[in-house]
């Protein structure tokens, strides 16, 4: 994108051009706000003369980071000095550079994945001897309480009230706390809160940086919680120059902290805030957009703004009522083809879903009409077992003191060391985290020792080693400690291991050849941070997707599936206005990502929970109004309906699905957090989360990551 001030409409100059003091832009789907951040980040440097190097621009996604930044660099010279980041990868850059100053941690430090903090979290209950499944399903949502809420421990203690003891909780926090320090560990939400604390423990270095930032940008503001909105009104304290961007429409992030009431707070605590709205739409046609309006409107919660557009020609939506979840599917499938047939390309289609247990039936009858397609929502490369076992090698040659890593890794291939072990090696170490006993000279002493000799002459022979370059460090890593040796190329499992392994290889020389001066830990800071719907939309393939994982991106057709109550809108909603409110700011979002084309889905009857059940058309369904289509419309609709059902009868076996149907409901109630449980496509798995409702599980499997299943549907057998 080139600099040209005169692609920017009125609204949007208007907006740019206001320099000085605090800057809201209501910004509604499509308006064109990157191109705004963008122009206004040029516009600071070339028309102002603003440093590069003092404008920070904040943003959600690596993926929308890596836009803005490359935009910026085709508009400026000097672009690569403009902070341009997430508010994670800022809060690490931050801290590599001065967390040793809180005292108990060094700029080394390993950031945990939400597995990692899974098991600490696993380990610290069981050594608080609190063995009741729920306090840990509780725990875990108090713990996110806490760390989100911006206060002190104390504070959060008095000021909150849960089914079990707030003393048990806090004293199972500090308890976490601890185990994070031992092991020169943050959690995601640490990143955040240890910033802060860093700021208000050191003036000086939130003077350095408020100094440095003369103006600060913010995408997405909507999507901010408490302790990123303080971040920000912290970092703009000297010059007072913020320009933030939302749409309270599109916050649909409020499961994990996100609080769209920032924008109205804004507004509060700017007295003198300028305020501007973006209402032109310039990614969907005209009646997209109508029924987009037609639905958000209906919100009390947000701002009075209607988006329009110029681009008043375009097919109305379409909205389809299926026989079932097959039906539905094959209506996909076929529409599919039919728009290739016109010159749509695979990767310009999307199929949107409010859960990712209804994505099977589609992938049965993309792979029946030879449909590319990628299922985002699943297990994310980097936690493949086989992954997850080499990063936690790399892990120790970065950070001596995570024991969490070195536990996972110490038997991984065999060594015959075991928990035994460990404890006696903890015994012995004292303070010293495992690596650093191990590697201590008088630990050769020790009758440990011999079990430990092959690895520490490893361990010793590689951080010794000065490597032209971090590629060979890592293959040094996997020959010397054989971790592809350990598998069978011949069993095709293993083989697809070996291969992930080499894959894993590849993206190391792919980063360094990007950031050739990057070191071991800069490269884990990136994967560890990285987001598996950071490549969505990928070329010469139909994306399938839960709502929540296309936020910010477009596509020339979408369809939305499963309208009906209880699945879009979720159950859990249906007591809860707010709640109710996120669901239809969720369906706003997923409309307004179609650009062309729009199509729409309900059954009449639904294969969900172990039987197949008539269903509701969702409110939102009525909402979109479309309901007044003439019949000849509808008739139009349904021509293909026969041949549907006959290619229904060719793919499925409708007999097997009556017998499945007739299955008697399984008891979810039998189901506990911290379960092992198995699975016959996935392996075993743990249980570390279980809806209110009882009714999906977020289960932990060795060799596929994180999936969250449906209880009562999933083929899953305790342990």
């Amino acid at each position: 994108m080139k600099y040209d001030l005169s692609t920017l409409n009125e609204e949007q100059m208007a907006a740019l051009k206001a320099l000085d003091g605090a800057v809201l832009v209501t910004a509604g789907a499509g308006s064109g706000k990157t191109r705004l951040l963008t122009h206004r980040i040029g516009f600071l440097i070339k028309e102002c003369k603003v440093s590069p190097y003092s404008i920070l621009a904040i943003t959600f996604t690596n993926k929308a980071a890596k836009e803005m930044a490359l935009r910026v660099s085709e508009m400026v010279e000097g672009a690569e000095r403009v902070w341009i980041s997430t508010f994670h990868s800022m809060c690490v850059r931050i801290l590599r550079q001065d967390i040793h100053r809180l005292g108990s941690y060094n700029k080394n430090f390993t950031i945990f994945s939400e597995s990692d903090s899974d098991k600490a979290i696993k380990k610290i209950l069981e050594e608080l001897n609190f063995k009741d499944e729920k306090f840990k399903k509780v725990f875990v949502r108090e713990l996110s309480a806490y760390k989100n809420s911006g206060q002190s421990l104390q504070d959060f203690l008095n000021t909150h009230a849960c089914e079990f003891s707030m003393q048990d909780i806090g004293k199972a926090i500090s308890f976490y706390e601890n185990y994070l320090k031992k092991n020169n560990a943050l959690d995601f939400d640490d990143l955040l809160l240890k910033t802060i604390e860093l700021f208000k423990t050191c003036p000086d270095v939130l003077q350095h940086y408020s100094n440095r930032f003369e103006y600060i940008l913010v995408d997405e503001f909507q999507d901010t919680n408490t302790v990123q909105y303080n971040l920000i009104k912290m970092l703009a304290s000297v010059h007072g120059n913020l320009f933030v961007v939302g749409d309270e429409d599109q916050c649909i992030y409020s499961w994990r902290g996100a609080n769209f009431q920032n924008i109205f707070s804004f507004k509060k605590d700017f007295p003198s805030v300028q305020v501007f709205k973006l209402e032109r739409n310039y990614r969907s046609n005209a009646p997209i957009l109508k029924v987009a309006n037609n639905v958000i409107k209906n919100n009390s919660s947000r701002l009075d703004k209607k988006m329009w557009t110029d681009k008043t020609e375009g097919d109305e939506p379409v909205l389809y009522n299926g026989y079932d979840e097959k039906d539905e599917a094959l209506f996909v499938a076929t529409t599919i083809q039919k728009l290739l047939s016109q010159g749509y390309k695979y990767d310009d289609f999307a199929v949107l879903m409010r859960i990712n247990a209804l994505s099977r039936n589609f992938e049965e009858v993309f792979l029946s009409y030879n449909i590319p397609h990628r299922i985002y929502g699943g297990f994310k490369f980097y936690e493949r077992v086989e992954i997850r076992n080499l990063i936690g090698y790399l892990r120790i040659f970065v950070n001596p003191k995570d024991d969490v890593s070195f536990a996972r890794i110490i038997n991984v291939p065999k060594r015959g060391i075991g928990e035994g072990t460990l404890a006696k090696l903890e015994e012995i170490g004292g303070e010293k985290s495992f690596v650093e006993t191990i590697i201590a000279p008088e630990f050769k002493e020790s009758a440990l020792f011999k079990k430990f000799e092959e690895f520490v002459a490893s361990y010793q022979e590689i951080k010794s080693t000065n490597y032209p370059c971090l590629s060979q460090m890592v293959e040094d890593v996997v020959a010397k400690f054989k971790l592809k040796a350990m598998y069978n190329p011949s069993l095709e499992e293993d083989l697809n291991r070996i291969l992930n392994i080499e894959q894993f290889v590849s993206s190391v020389k792919d980063f360094e050849s990007l950031n050739p001066q990057a070191d071991l830990g800069q490269f884990l800071e990136m994967i560890t941070l990285s987001s598996d719907t950071d490549d969505i939309g990928q070329e010469g393939a139909v994306t399938i997707a839960t709502v929540h994982s296309v936020k910010g991106l477009e596509f020339k057709v979408v369809f939305i599936v499963g309208l009906e109550e209880g699945v879009f809108p979720i159950s859990r909603a249906f007591n809860s206005s707010s709640e109710m409110e996120e669901e239809r700011r969720l369906m706003y979002v997923a409309i307004t990502r179609a650009e062309e084309k729009l199509f729409l889905s309900h059954c009449s009857k639904r294969y969900l929970y172990s039987s197949s059940q008539y269903q509701i058309p969702s409110r939102f369904c009525s909402e979109l109004g479309l309901f007044g289509q003439t019949k000849q419309q509808e008739r139009k609709m349904f021509t293909e309906k026969e041949k549907v059902q006959q290619k229904l009868s060719q793919i499925f076996d409708r007999s097997q699905i009556f017998k499945e149907q007739q299955k008697p409901r399984k008891d979810v109630s039998v189901y506990r957090v911290g379960q092992l449980v198995s699975h016959p496509r996935f392996g075993e798995g743990q249980i570390v989360y279980i809806s209110d409702d009882g009714l999906v599980g977020d289960i932990v499997f060795e060799d596929f990551g994180k999936k969250s299943l449906m209880l009562e549907l999933a083929p899953l057998e305790i342990l």
